[in-house]
């Protein structure tokens, strides 16, 4: 069973989320409206995913995401905001958040969007990926300094490289897993082996790396 934290500050709306996954069959193992609490709540919970608002009373929604990837590096992040501003997106992405999706979605595709996150996929409400994306591409436009010191950087394999070029593309893990005739399992430690010999933390810096390596 799926183990999901829900953070917002609106009260009704945060019993009626919870309310939701319950009956959807996930294990909701704790719900508050605090970011500074999250982030203890979910070191000591554990849950898998944190469905996490972007406006609360006590710190920002990006402070709450550095919080929790530096007390739970492995728990998976869905920003669930009323805001669709581009800079409240990209700020939330860039700081690791796994999903961006407004709460002007139905329950299906919250459902949806709380299943993938779980299962590793980086979700968006339609129109927001494609932002998120070509940011990427600008800063990836940008010349870099040049750093003598900076490592070589580790070779993939073949077929890494084959599905890292597909995330870079927006295909979900079952996507890749039918385009390439693999396992969801398969595709899903190709990523991690990839991230691993990267240092990267998630899909959505796999990505950026995909397309300032020209792999889009």
């Amino acid at each position: 069973m799926v183990r999901v934290m829900v953070v917002d500050d609106h009260p009704m709306w945060r019993e009626g989320v919870s309310r939701d996954l319950a009956a959807a069959g996930y294990e909701v193992v704790a719900a508050t409206g605090e970011g500074r609490q999250a982030v203890r709540i979910a070191a000591a919970a554990r849950p898998d995913v944190v469905v996490l608002d972007l406006q609360l009373p006590d710190v920002s929604g990006v402070e709450v995401i550095n919080g929790l990837r530096a007390e739970v590096p492995e728990v998976r992040i869905l920003m669930l905001s009323a805001s669709g501003e581009q800079q409240d997106v990209l700020d939330a992405m860039k700081a690791g958040a796994h999903g961006y999706l407004l709460k002007s979605a139905g329950l299906p595709e919250f459902l949806e969007a709380v299943s993938r996150t779980a299962d590793g996929d980086t979700v968006f409400t339609p129109g927001l990926a494609g932002l998120v994306l070509g940011e990427y591409r600008r800063l990836a436009g940008e010349p870099a300094a040049a750093d003598p010191a900076a490592p070589v950087a580790p070779k993939l394999t073949e077929r890494e490289t084959e599905v890292l070029r597909l995330v870079a593309k927006g295909l979900s893990y079952r996507q890749i897993a039918e385009r390439l005739v693999l396992s969801h399992r398969t595709v899903q430690n190709h990523v991690q082996n990839t991230l691993g010999k990267l240092q990267l933390h998630n899909r959505v810096e796999l990505t950026r790396y995909a397309i300032e390596q020209g792999l889009d």
